[in-house]
């Protein structure tokens, strides 16, 4: 009887009882990226049912620190295949680890599916710990989906630059009892985000438990705790994505005085009503071209030769409030409107400073995710190229991801026209967002910018040198040239030429100045 059981046993079901041998969890995605099977103990893990998945991104399954990786190894897929075991952390509350690995079947009614194992790790390795810019970009998608997003900010008050320093950081990070995602924004500042399907933790209850863990050997180290109700009233999307990384920044580097002077206590809206009181400073600060460029040389890593230069914005004296930097006025730019008028401004500076260098080599300007989608913006900045071929001919484009671009089409036209026209286009922060992967298909792309993050864990950690070199492989397949940013010493430089990166960016070749 046995045996007669064995015989009838189809390939399907053998299959799937090999991979429920190995895996937990198996979900099945389509080419948009979303779940069209889920099967397994999805119930015991994420506390779902595999029901509920269904038509869901792929990625929600995991940690929001680890979904830019699983962007990386989905979109290579469709080169290799498949996907080797990679240890990803699942978005449940204790981030169990897993090993994820996937195959990419063809399907005559439905086209690519690719078919994603999950198993248990017996031994997990090491993980960085969550940054500003992902607790950031998990607040804004929670935004942007219409719910009730929150936000927890901690202050660590005297504790910068003391031994106690890393301790607090181990005990805040570590903490499972806030839930959701917790991130180091700055020295002794915190945010706390919660998962979907949670609501904000008490935060005193938080505050006490920690100086209950600190003991009463530091007297000198007070806890600050503020809740952030993110109230999006009167606010697009867009707006309050960008009030919101405005307000995390004053916070990253002034704590709960900056949240003050940010015009937080009033929430988003509040944010922006204190950015538009400065607006019509801000638009003199344009208009005057009250800044300069300077420029940052690139080379290539294995001749040691300058490619291009990068122009990076400076601000004249008096223009920006004290502690602020050059990204904190391109924020307020966006925030108010101004990134069009901004971006033009400094594209009009960076081709006529082109005509200075020699046929061959570009100058890089920035352009926001923003700006290409305007079609205002992209008559006039073809009008510019136009009105200098010499300097139009030594000039290129990064493309950056302060702003997530909503209307892809309208982007991509800009750059295929600026390609047209011979204007290399570059993906700045390449990795630092999901997004990033997104663009790299929809969009014509000459060069892609590891994210500096990315380059310097490279050194000490097995799964980011990895990752660049899945981003090397996946930008090589588009026909995309690499440059890894902020490389400080020889030995980054070499990690990354030996990773297959092209070019490199860093004070190791040159600080930003006159060109």
């Amino acid at each position: 009887m046995a045996a007669a059981q064995q015989r009838s046993l189809g390939d399907r079901e053998r299959f799937v009882a090999f991979a429920f041998a190995a895996a937990d969890l198996l979900v099945e995605v389509g080419a948009d990226g979303r779940i069209s099977f889920a099967a397994g103990a999805f119930r015991a893990r994420l506390g779902r049912t595999p029901e509920s998945l269904i038509g869901r991104d792929a990625a929600d399954v995991l940690a929001p620190e680890d979904r830019a990786i699983f962007q990386t190894a989905v979109a290579l897929m469709p080169a290799h295949g498949r996907l080797g075991p990679t240890a990803l952390r699942l978005a449940d509350a204790a981030r169990t680890v897993v090993s994820v690995s996937g195959l990419q079947l063809a399907s005559a009614d439905a086209g690519p599916r690719l078919c994603l194992a999950f198993a248990p790790m017996p031994s997990p390795p090491d993980f960085h710990d969550c940054d500003g810019e992902v607790l950031l970009r998990e607040a804004t998608q929670q935004l942007r989906a219409g719910g009730k997003a929150q936000l927890g900010l901690l202050e660590v008050k005297g504790v910068a630059g003391t031994e106690a320093e890393q301790r607090i950081d181990r005990l805040i990070i570590s903490q499972p009892d806030p839930g959701g995602l917790t991130a180091r924004l700055g020295p002794g500042r915190y945010g706390v985000v919660p998962d979907e399907a949670g609501s904000l933790p008490n935060l005193q209850d938080v505050t006490r438990h920690l100086e209950a863990l600190l003991g009463p050997d530091n007297p000198g180290i007070s806890i600050v705790a503020t809740p952030i109700d993110l109230k999006t009233d009167g606010l697009t999307p867009s707006q309050a994505a960008r009030a919101l990384r405005h307000g995390l920044a004053a916070f990253a580097r002034f704590g709960a005085d900056g949240l003050r002077d940010a015009g937080f206590a009033n929430g988003l809206g509040g944010v922006v009503a204190r950015v538009t009181s400065r607006a019509a400073a801000l638009r003199r600060t344009v208009a005057e071209r009250r800044f300069r460029l300077d420029f940052q040389p690139i080379v290539d890593l294995e001749t040691r030769q300058v490619h291009h230069h990068e122009a990076l914005i400076r601000l004249d004296a008096g223009v920006l409030e004290p502690g602020e930097g050059p990204q904190d006025f391109i924020a307020l730019a966006e925030t108010i409107g101004l990134t069009e008028e901004l971006d033009l401004a400094v594209a009009s500076m960076a081709i006529a400073a082109a005509n200075a260098v020699a046929e061959g080599h570009h100058l890089a300007f920035n352009i926001s995710g923003l700006s290409t989608q305007s079609r205002a913006f992209r008559t006039r900045l073809l009008a510019l190229l136009d009105r200098d071929p010499r300097g139009a001919r030594r000039v290129m484009v990064e493309l950056t991801e302060s702003a997530e671009i909503e209307d892809e089409d309208s982007a991509a036209s800009t750059l295929r026209a600026l390609r047209a026209r011979g204007v290399p286009v570059c993906i700045d922060d390449f990795g630092a967002g999901a997004a990033a992967f997104r663009y790299l298909k929809s969009f014509p792309t000459d060069y892609v910018k590891v994210d500096g993050t990315f380059v310097q864990a490279a050194l000490t950690s097995e799964r980011d040198r990895s990752f660049v070199a899945a981003m090397v492989d996946l930008s090589l397949a588009v026909g995309a040239k690499v440059v890894a940013e902020r490389i400080e010493t020889e030995e980054e430089a070499e990690v990354m030429r030996n990773l297959g990166v092209h070019y490199g960016q860093g004070w190791l070749f040159g600080r930003p100045g006159p060109l």
